[in-house]
């Protein structure tokens, strides 16, 4: 059969990716994605060490990043980016900076972190003050904390699981949760960090419930990648997406991003909802009768995670 009446495939644009070498949420990123625009995603070589603070530092060395920006260079994107929380906070705001130049150089093409991300898309939603959630470890969370304290922005609250590996196990139960734990006091924001944590579905179930503003790792690092070579993200009902959906629930907050009410507002979800879709808990590690197991911050010490 002539099929040539087709034309061929439709022209698309190419974001490259940088992943660490455990990352097991492709497909989410995809989600963030339109039809005319393609991921190619490398990975970080493995190395036997679990999450942590060595962990971000191996996996955001230079001559690393230098070999998986050349391997995709090959496939000519128009943006490159590192998709990595921890792995471009642990070296803070000078180290993200020069972690974006080096892959520049490396590949010839405009680049970015997720890290980086986050501080672009707080600025583009007016948020200063932000609570936190992360699947790290107490060590990690101080990091990301001091991170952020560097760009400007106050965290206000924040819970973390205290997990070393199997984060993308995590599911969607324990990350509302914890949100409810640290979303406390005067907070513009909500910020959900780890590209390896599940999100997607998540977050306009937290916006209509805690009526603020809800972003996540995954989300900024489309976000960004794709506003760089001029594409829309496309996702639900996303205050960060969607400048309608601020409007809506997530400016309810009287410490929100200070825009007006108006426009269509969406019902708050009832809790249960956040919960639909949930990815399996991890084999002896959260499971559906056991407590809480996050950690959320108060004024007293921590204990060990």
């Amino acid at each position: 059969m002539d099929v040539s009446f087709l034309g061929g495939p439709q022209p698309q644009l190419g974001v490259g990716v940088v992943a660490p070498f455990d990352f097991a949420l492709d497909r989410e990123l995809w989600r963030w994605v339109p039809d005319d625009v393609s991921l190619h995603l490398t990975r970080t070589p493995f190395v036997p060490v679990e999450v942590s603070l060595d962990l971000a530092r191996l996996v955001s060395e230079h001559e690393t990043l230098h070999a998986a920006v050349q391997a995709l260079w090959a496939v000519s994107p128009q943006v490159i980016s590192y998709a990595c929380t921890s792995g471009s906070f642990v070296g803070g705001v000078a180290g993200e900076r020069a972690m974006c130049a080096a892959m520049a150089q490396a590949g010839e093409v405009p680049s970015l972190t997720t890290s980086g991300a986050l501080i672009e898309a707080l600025r583009e939603i007016g948020a200063r003050r932000i609570a936190v959630v992360t699947p790290y470890t107490k060590s990690v969370t101080d990091s990301l904390e001091d991170y952020l304290g560097e760009a400007g922005i106050t965290v206000t609250g924040r819970a973390y699981l205290g997990l070393t590996r199997h984060i993308w196990k995590v599911p969607y139960r324990d990350v509302v949760d914890m949100a409810r734990t640290a979303v406390v006091g005067s907070a513009d924001a909500l910020f959900i960090s780890c590209t390896n944590l599940p999100t997607y579905d998540v977050i306009p179930q937290l916006e209509a419930e805690l009526r603020m503003p809800v972003l996540s790792a995954n989300q900024v690092t489309m976000w960004a990648a794709l506003r760089a070579i001029g594409v829309q993200a496309v996702g639900p009902y996303q205050a960060l997406l969607d400048p309608v959906a601020r409007r809506g629930p997530a400016a309810m907050s009287g410490s929100g991003t200070g825009e007006p009410e108006a426009g269509p507002r969406a019902a708050p979800a009832a809790p249960a909802a956040a919960f639909a879709g949930s990815p399996v808990a991890p084999d002896g590690e959260v499971g559906d009768g056991d407590p809480p197991p996050y950690l959320p911050e108060d004024a007293g010490p921590q204990p060990p995670v």
